[in-house]
């Protein structure tokens, strides 16, 4: 792993997740302070509003006005004027949480939700992703993935990268004008064909966990590592051709390019990412360091 110096700028979080660069400043949600937040460079917070059943995913309509994801009631709230309100309720397309998002140039969301109880060790099970329109209706537009997670779409709006947490791999769709998907391949092969069913055997067949992850004007893309402790920059195919560990005792579960230049990689790390170890405590930090490439696409 390449040795870089790293700069806490936040501690005391719950669960960061969900980062974002946005009007010169990092966005992030919290799972168990059930916040989100506004940061500056230099670490100064300022929470923005609460979400009662767990923000995740945050991304900006056409409007400018904020979406996130409400994760344990699998609907996405709409931030507009200081208020709260429901954008669209995806309960019915969901097997658990909804989880993290990207939005398109059109204001389409894209999301995903975890498939089965992972805090709770039920069995592994495939889910959909979800395309939330500018009316707030719900498609479904992929089904069969292994945790949706942390996804990118390319400069040029043609391409929707989706990582698979539990999958070994990042799978990408040509996404169209309409907001339609084809053409479904794997981007990045991690590890080998997971076909464990309790939560125990997946994570035991897990190589690299996609977590949430950010694209470079490289067309690489880095990507929290759930499991490994670390950041990797990741290329098409999926070779890792960079990585950077989290400080030590952490793990990093997100992560996003930023800053003035685009260069500043923001990593969201914890000890671990199981809800009864996190809620009660406040141990997770926001942490930055410095790359080569600057940021590129959407999120």
């Amino acid at each position: 792993m390449a040795e870089r110096e790293l700069r806490t700028i936040l501690t005391g979080g719950g669960f960061f997740e969900g980062p974002r660069w946005h009007d010169g400043t990092w966005w992030v949600s919290d799972f168990y302070r059930h916040t989100v937040s506004r940061v500056t460079p230099d670490g100064q917070e300022t929470v923005l509003f609460e979400v009662e059943n767990q923000p995740s995913g945050l991304g900006w309509l056409s409007d400018g006005s904020l979406v996130v994801v409400s994760m344990k009631d699998q609907r996405l709230l709409r931030w507009a004027d200081g208020e709260l309100s429901t954008y669209a309720d995806l309960s019915e397309h969901c097997g658990s949480h909804l989880n993290d998002l990207v939005v398109d140039a059109h204001g389409r969301v894209f999301v995903g939700d975890f498939g089965f109880d992972l805090m709770g060790g039920g069995d592994a099970h495939t889910t959909t992703l979800k395309r939330v329109d500018p009316d707030g209706s719900v498609h479904v537009v992929a089904d069969g993935l292994l945790f949706p997670n942390g996804s990118v779409i390319t400069p040029d709006g043609g391409t929707l990268v989706v990582g698979e947490t539990l999958g070994n791999r990042y799978t990408a769709f040509d996404l169209a004008g309409d907001g339609s998907l084809s053409n479904r391949r794997i981007w990045a092969s991690l590890g080998g064909e997971v076909t464990g069913r309790t939560t125990e055997e997946v994570l035991g067949q897990i190589v690299v966990a996609p977590d949430g992850c950010a694209l470079d004007a490289e067309g690489h893309i880095w990507s929290a590592d759930a499991v490994g402790g670390r950041v990797a920059r990741i290329a098409p195919g999926g070779s890792i051709v960079e990585s950077v560990a989290a400080p030590e005792g952490m793990g990093v579960f997100a992560c996003m390019l930023g800053g003035e230049n685009g260069t500043t990689l923001l990593m969201c790390c914890a000890p671990d990412f199981y809800e009864h170890n996190r809620a009660p405590v406040r141990e997770a930090v926001l942490v930055t360091t410095e790359v080569g490439v600057a940021h590129a696409g959407r999120p």
